[in-house]
């Protein structure tokens, strides 16, 4: 099944990239299923470049992802300030990243999409206060 409008977290770019984890085979394979571009925000990119920072072009390979256009950031944070605060605040008790409630808030604003991640905090996530968000997980 080949996914449309999917919206990526932090962690399949970093197994992406890393073919030391343990979820990088599986992640390669979904990204071999995927359509791009995959959407995501700078908050996400800010953590991979984090995460990724003694790796071997570690940062430079996260931008090479943007420039061949498989990674398309489709986030103006600027817009999106109440609303992210709003999903900060709902979701302090498990608690949520920045990187996250933007992709929350990005499921609401891309209609029909999915967010690929390996963070199974998306299952208690809601879009739009009580529907569940799509996601393109492990099973483990």
């Amino acid at each position: 099944m080949r996914f449309l409008k999917v919206i990526v977290d932090t962690g399949p770019i970093v197994a992406y990239l890393n073919k030391n984890d343990k979820y990088h085979e599986w992640t390669v394979a979904q990204f071999a299923q995927t359509e791009p571009p995959l959407f995501t925000c700078e908050s996400v990119l800010s953590e991979a470049c984090f995460l990724v920072r003694h790796f071997q072009d570690g940062a430079a390979n996260i931008l090479k992802l943007l420039e061949r256009r498989l990674l398309n950031v489709r986030f103006n944070f600027d817009d999106e300030i109440s609303a992210t605060k709003d999903l900060l605040n709902k979701y302090k008790n498990i608690p949520i990243s920045l990187a996250d409630a933007c992709l929350v808030r990005m499921s609401e604003q891309i209609n029909g999409s999915v967010i690929f991640t390996l963070d199974s905090e998306f299952k208690i996530y809601r879009k739009n206060k009580r529907n569940i968000i799509p996601t393109i997980m492990p099973s483990d």
